[in-house]
């Protein structure tokens, strides 16, 4: 509210149409909050709220009659989780805030509805796109609302080849997507923003948080492999090549349950043997904690960072070693005192008897516990869900249908998805001479998450540099740059020559995702640029023309 308030003057006065994704929310009291702002300013704003997101009652009569629930990152059925289910919510496409538009709707508060769904919805009322037949335009314009769902990502944020864009860093632009009728569309950017608007920032965005060569939706599939982007001028993309195909009869359900409680301690190691004194200190931690330590659901001991030869200050000489540990009984990790055993104290009791150089934090709040959430990820039949527009003007309710065109696309991995090899690998060769280098030096990047798997999609500057990574990035290959980050489940593998790109999902890499993740990068926003600084023998007529 306190970012909308002083904008409703404006949005009134322009005519401009809002949509927002409120599913974090309780959308029905944020509609009515905003319906009294908007009289409380004299404005003729008119409101409409979206519902059917929560799915928990469905989810519940769909168990009792037998739905496995499978979840769609790791398998397995739910109710072999070992977690009671908390919440459902279910996610939402643009056909909603179609018809809220249409009904003459200025703001739309969604529940959780797909993050580029409001890009859709608006897309399906201002060019009135049929969504029982016009699976294209739908689709790309499913494509441009992914592109622009993370604002400044897109302008430049996160972005591998971020050190060309460091004037005017401090303000990166908002993108603005202008989508035509057939579903093509430019991207732009706020004007005297930072940032820039490039084939390699969009494509960047474009590889960030896909599964494969399918994007569903629920409006929606759309096809990737054939995507092309043109720099028509600074700081405006033209995307075009977006194929679409019938909506599923499924949509993506969160299924939230509590996870129980979990800590961390932190001992700071300097110097030189890290990894014998790491040894040292976990040796003498799991002394402490006896049969106790089999109480834990997770314990981690983990050794971050590293000395490097001649430290230049003693900062960069000190390393992380962090205890990190979840469980179901709290009495484990309740107190943050030395009085009463627990984690904090076998933690804290062994620091007179540590190794050399080591240290504990200041603050240890971190080692009293905190209750996290496990997520399963399943599919959920559109039939089940109840969307629903509530106009707020008139108290009206309109169902919104499920399209008659879906379509099955099936359940499993390998039935939503295809995995390849590239087609005709070039030798590598016959790239020439080589030196051994970061692969980040030629291939730019970007990685995320997508419950617990991660995803990295890489992609060149030019088209030869292209024809070596599809050649060098093999299933195999990938597995072993992850060195021992690998956990030995599937890798697949897609292309979008177009754009140069080479897409990996790696399956369940992120351990349970984000509110149970034990790793540091429980979003998968690291990992690409973990596998950009691994070694790989680069050819040096590319290495000449400057690295990235």
């Amino acid at each position: 509210m306190a970012n909308l308030t002083p904008a409703l003057e404006t949005l009134q006065k322009k005519g401009i149409k809002l949509a927002v994704n409120a599913g974090a929310s309780d959308t029905e009291k944020l509609a009515k909050a905003v319906v009294e702002i908007v009289k409380q300013q004299g404005l003729d704003l008119k409101v409409a709220w979206i519902e059917g997101d929560e799915v928990m009652e469905a989810v519940n009569k769909l168990l009792a009659a037998g739905e496995k629930f499978e979840n769609i990152c790791f398998g397995g059925d739910l109710k072999d989780w070992g977690f009671e289910p908390l919440a459902a919510q279910c996610y939402l496409g643009g056909a909603g805030i179609a018809e809220a538009l249409r009904q003459g709707a200025d703001i739309i508060v969604c529940g959780r509805v797909a993050d580029a769904a409001p890009t859709v919805g608006a897309c399906m009322w201002w060019h009135g796109w049929n969504r029982e037949s016009d699976f294209d335009p739908i689709a790309s314009s499913l494509m441009a609302g992914h592109l622009i769902e993370c604002s400044s990502y897109v302008c430049g944020g996160y972005y591998s080849g971020f050190k060309d864009l460091f004037d005017g860093c401090e303000n990166i632009g908002f993108p603005i997507a202008e989508i035509h009728a057939d579903g093509s569309f430019y991207m732009e950017k706020e004007p005297d923003t930072g940032g820039e608007i490039s084939v390699g920032t969009c494509t960047s965005q474009l590889l960030y948080e896909i599964q494969g060569p399918q994007y569903y939706g629920s409006d929606a599939v759309a096809l990737l492999e054939g995507i092309k982007m043109t720099q028509v001028e600074k700081d405006k993309v033209y995307l075009e090549g977006v194929k679409g195909k019938a909506p599923p009869t499924t949509t993506k359900v969160g299924i939230t349950a509590k996870g129980g409680w979990q800590a961390e301690f932190h001992y700071y190691l300097c110097g030189l043997d890290l990894e014998q004194k790491a040894e040292w200190t976990e040796k003498q931690v799991r002394y402490s904690m006896g049969k106790n330590a089999q109480k834990f659901d997770v314990l981690k001991f983990t050794l971050n960072g590293y000395s490097p030869d001649d430290p230049r200050n003693q900062d960069v000489a000190t390393a992380d070693l962090r205890v990190f540990v979840q469980t179901k009984d709290r009495s484990l990790v309740v107190r943050d005192s030395m009085e009463v055993p627990g984690f904090n104290r076998w933690c804290m009791e062994n620091f007179l008897q540590s190794c050399p150089g080591a240290t504990i934090e200041n603050d240890i709040r971190q080692s009293a516990g905190k209750e996290f959430y496990e997520y399963w990820a399943a599919l959920l039949p559109q039939s089940q869900v109840k969307h629903k527009v509530k106009l707020m003007w008139t108290s009206d309710a309109i169902d919104i249908p499920v399209p008659k065109s879906v379509q099955e696309y099936g359940y499993k991995r390998e039935e939503r998805q295809w995995s390849y090899e590239t087609k005709s690998p070039a030798a590598l060769g016959s790239f020439g001479t080589t030196t051994r280098a970061p692969l980040g030096w030629i291939a730019l990047g970007r990685s995320g998450d997508k419950a617990s798997d991660a995803n990295i999609g890489f992609f060149t500057r030019q088209q030869d540099e292209y024809e070596w990574l599809r050649s060098l990035l093999t299933v195999s290959k990938m597995k072993q740059l992850l060195g021992p980050e690998y956990n030995g489940k599937g890798v697949d593998r897609f292309e979008i020559p177009g754009i140069r790109a080479v897409h990996f999902l790696l399956h369940d890499h992120l351990d349970r995702s984000y509110n149970a993740s034990s790793t540091y990068d429980g979003l998968g926003k690291n990992v690409c640029e973990y596998l950009r600084a691994k070694y790989v023998e680069v050819p040096n007529v590319f290495l000449r023309r400057g690295r990235v």
